[in-house]
C-alpha cells in the first residue's frame, strides 16, 4: 500500500513539473531594448535641378606642331611647366634650313653687286647720252651715232631694271628661307602651362603631328552638355550652381558665357560654356557638374544623422509597428542641407533611429529619452 502511494505522489510531481516547463516554453521572451532618439522622414517640396556634366578646359588651348619636316633635336619643356609667350619649346634639326638660308643670303649679295654694276653702267650711258645731245645741238654728231648712244642708254636702263627685279626676288627668297629657318623653333603662342609633351628628341616632326599642348593661363571654363528639354532654362550671362568632384570647396557658382546655338543631332544636346572663378585647386580635365534649375518637386527626405553605412551601402534603422528597429537599405539622392533625399527604400512619415552610430540595433525595441527629461532619467517606449 505504501509503494502504491509513493508511486502516485511521484507521478503527480512529474506531471506538475512538466506542466510548469510547458508554460515556460509557451511564454515568449522579452525583446532586448536600446535607448536612442527617434526622428521621422518627411515629404517636402525641394528644388528640381537637372545635372549638366562636362570637363574643365582652359579658355584658350593650343596643340603645337611643326610647319616643316625635320627631326626633333630638343624638347625644352615638360608637362606642368609654366611658359612665357614666345618661349622656345621645341627645337628641330635645322642644318638643311640653315644651308638654304645661307644660299639665299649669297644670292641676295650677288644680285646686289650686279645691280650696283648695272647702275654704274646706266649712269655712264645716261651721261654719254646727255653729251651727245649737246653735240647734236651743235650738229657735231651724225644721226647714226646719236641713235647708237640712245640705244645703249636704253639697254642700260632695262638691264638695271631687270637686275633690280632679280634683287627683289632674291630678297624675298632670302626672307622665305629665314622664315623657314624660324619654323625650326616652335614657340609658345601665349603665356600658359604645358599640359602634354607629345614628342621626344629623335622623333620625326611633320606638319599636323602634335608635339606639345599648352593651355593659356587664367580662369577655366566648363563645357557642359545640356539636353534640349532643359536648354530653355539656361540664360546667357546667368549663374548656375557648380560642383567639381576633384575640388568640392573650390567653386560654388559659374557664369554662362556661351550657348552653342546648334544641337548635336546624335545626342540632341547643346554645349554650354560656363566660366569659373579662378581657384588654384582647379585644373583642366577635371570632371564637373552644373545644376540647371527646373522648378520644384516632391521628395522624401530623411535627416542625414539617421543614415548609416554598412559596407558600401546606405542604411537606416526604421521602426516597425511594434517599435522594433529594422535595418533598411536605402538609395540616397542629393543632400538638402542637413537632410538627404531618399530615392527608394523608405516612405514618408516613417520613424527612424537618430545617430545610431556603430550599434547593431536590428530587432531591438527602441526606448527614447525625452529631451527635457534627460537629467531625470525619464524614458518612454516608442510605439508608432
Amino acid at each position: 500500500m505504501k509503494r502504491i502511494l509513493s508511486g502516485c505522489l511521484l507521478a503527480a510531481a512529474a506531471a506538475s513539473l512538466a506542466g510548469c516547463r510547458s508554460e515556460e516554453a509557451a511564454k515568449p521572451a522579452s525583446p532586448a531594448t536600446a535607448t536612442a532618439q527617434v526622428v521621422a522622414s518627411q515629404l517636402r517640396q525641394i528644388p528640381s535641378n537637372l545635372k549638366a556634366v562636362g570637363t574643365l578646359h582652359a579658355r584658350e588651348s593650343a596643340t603645337l606642331s611643326a610647319q616643316v619636316m625635320g627631326r626633333v633635336a630638343a624638347v625644352l619643356v615638360h608637362a606642368g611647366d609654366p611658359v612665357a609667350a614666345g618661349q622656345t619649346l621645341v627645337v628641330l634639326d635645322d642644318a638643311t634650313l640653315r644651308a638654304a638660308a645661307a644660299a639665299a643670303d649669297a644670292a641676295v649679295q650677288a644680285a646686289a653687286r650686279q645691280t650696283a654694276s648695272a647702275r654704274a653702267s646706266a649712269d655712264l650711258a645716261a651721261s654719254t647720252l646727255a653729251r651727245y645731245q649737246q653735240l647734236q645741238a651743235q650738229k657735231s654728231v651724225s644721226p647714226q651715232e646719236m641713235d647708237e648712244v640712245k640705244r645703249r642708254a636704253e639697254a642700260a636702263r632695262e638691264q638695271l631694271a631687270a637686275l633690280r627685279a632679280q634683287t627683289k626676288a632674291a630678297q624675298e627668297q632670302d626672307a622665305s628661307a629665314h622664315t623657314m629657318l624660324g619654323y625650326a623653333r616652335i614657340r609658345a603662342p601665349f603665356a600658359g602651362m604645358i599640359t602634354a609633351r607629345l614628342a621626344d628628341p629623335g622623333a620625326l616632326a611633320a606638319p599636323g603631328v602634335p608635339l606639345v599642348q599648352i593651355d593659356r593661363s587664367g580662369p577655366l571654363e566648363l563645357d557642359a552638355t545640356v539636353d534640349e528639354s532643359a536648354i530653355a532654362a539656361v540664360r546667357l550671362g546667368g549663374t548656375l550652381p557648380m560642383k567639381v568632384d576633384g575640388a568640392p570647396d573650390a567653386v560654388e557658382t559659374g557664369k554662362v558665357i556661351e550657348i552653342v546655338p546648334a544641337a548635336d543631332p546624335a545626342s540632341r544636346t547643346f554645349t554650354v560654356k560656363i566660366a569659373l572663378p579662378p581657384a588654384p585647386q582647379l585644373h583642366a580635365g577635371m570632371y564637373a557638374t552644373a545644376q540647371i534649375p527646373m522648378g520644384e518637386r516632391q521628395a522624401i527626405l530623411a535627416p542625414a544623422s539617421a543614415i548609416v553605412t554598412r559596407g558600401s551601402l546606405a542604411c537606416v534603422y526604421a521602426l516597425d509597428t511594434n517599435g522594433r528597429a529594422q535595418l533598411r537599405y536605402v538609395t540616397l539622392g542629393p543632400a538638402q542641407g542637413d537632410w538627404v533625399e531618399i530615392l527608394s527604400g523608405l516612405a514618408a512619415g516613417e520613424q527612424l533611429v537618430d545617430r545610431p552610430g556603430d550599434r547593431d540595433l536590428a530587432g531591438r525595441r527602441i526606448v527614447t529619452q525625452s529631451p527635457g527629461a534627460q537629467n531625470s532619467g525619464a524614458q518612454s517606449e516608442v510605439r508608432p
